[in-house]
């Protein structure tokens, strides 16, 4: 039987609200972060993605009493990621509320807190997010950034990402960073790439715009898509997205 597809939205924090920019740059307010999420769990969303995405550039942890109202406010799995960068905050995330924990910059700088982490809470806690760009460079022609994008990792996007695997990553959170907010559609060409390369569940993000965008991810093998300022400023309703995959011949919840 099919695993269904999930809808994911996502909140990026930072100081204490959601916001949204393009490429990572020129942020926008976008609204409460507890408010955002109770609507979202009403309207269906399968999951939901919490990112305090200047907590690994700022250097700090990521706002615990702000994730624990968060997970107070929804019904629906939460996953928080942020400043990651031990066991001990991913004891601290899952005791505020969170499913899973996303962890990037922080596995990049010390690749064996990925083994640390599943030994201890299992694979299934622990999601991968990928910041991706095009890098010529790269034998795979994509490249992993960090600190919110600003930052080259110098690593391969896919080869990374197979050694994450192997160390204990349970799903992988793809961004492009070339289509973060542009609403041009998701990087299809990276998505299809990591498919490919990685046997974890993958949610594809970055560059959602239309409805039809996300049957695309779906098609290229994404197993959830995730998206923010089309939820978060009334573009498309989590209903309308799920409408358009059921009528793809894409298995949703609806």
């Amino acid at each position: 039987m099919s695993v269904a597809l999930r809808v994911i939205p996502c909140l990026d924090v930072s100081g204490g609200r959601v916001v949204k920019g393009v490429n990572f740059a020129n942020l926008r307010d976008a609204g409460d972060p507890v408010e955002l999420a109770a609507a979202y769990s009403d309207e269906g969303a399968d999951e939901l993605t919490f990112l305090d995405i200047s907590a690994s550039a700022q250097g700090r942890a990521t706002t615990y009493e702000m994730v624990t109202r968060v997970a107070e406010s929804v019904f629906i799995p939460l996953t928080v990621g942020g400043g990651v960068r031990s066991v001990e905050d991913v004891d601290a995330l899952l005791r505020c509320g969170a499913d899973k924990v996303g962890i990037n910059t922080g596995a990049i700088a010390n690749p064996s807190v990925i083994d640390e982490i599943a030994h201890r809470f299992g694979n299934q806690v622990l999601v991968l997010s990928v910041d991706a760009r095009r890098e010529p460079g790269q034998p795979s022609g994509f490249g992993v950034t960090t600190h919110g994008g600003t930052k080259s990792a110098d690593l391969d996007a896919l080869a990374w990402a197979r050694e994450a695997v192997d160390r204990g990553v349970g799903e992988i959170l793809l961004n492009s960073m070339d289509a973060d907010g542009t609403t041009a559609g998701f990087d299809i060409e990276m998505i299809t790439a990591m498919r490919a390369a990685a046997d974890v569940p993958l949610i594809a993000s970055g560059g959602a715009g239309e409805a039809e965008h996300f049957v695309a991810a779906a098609k290229a093998g994404a197993d959830a898509v995730l998206a923010a300022s089309v939820f978060h400023y009334g573009k498309l309703s989590i209903s309308q997205v799920k409408h358009t995959l059921f009528s793809a011949g894409i298995d949703v919840r609806l």
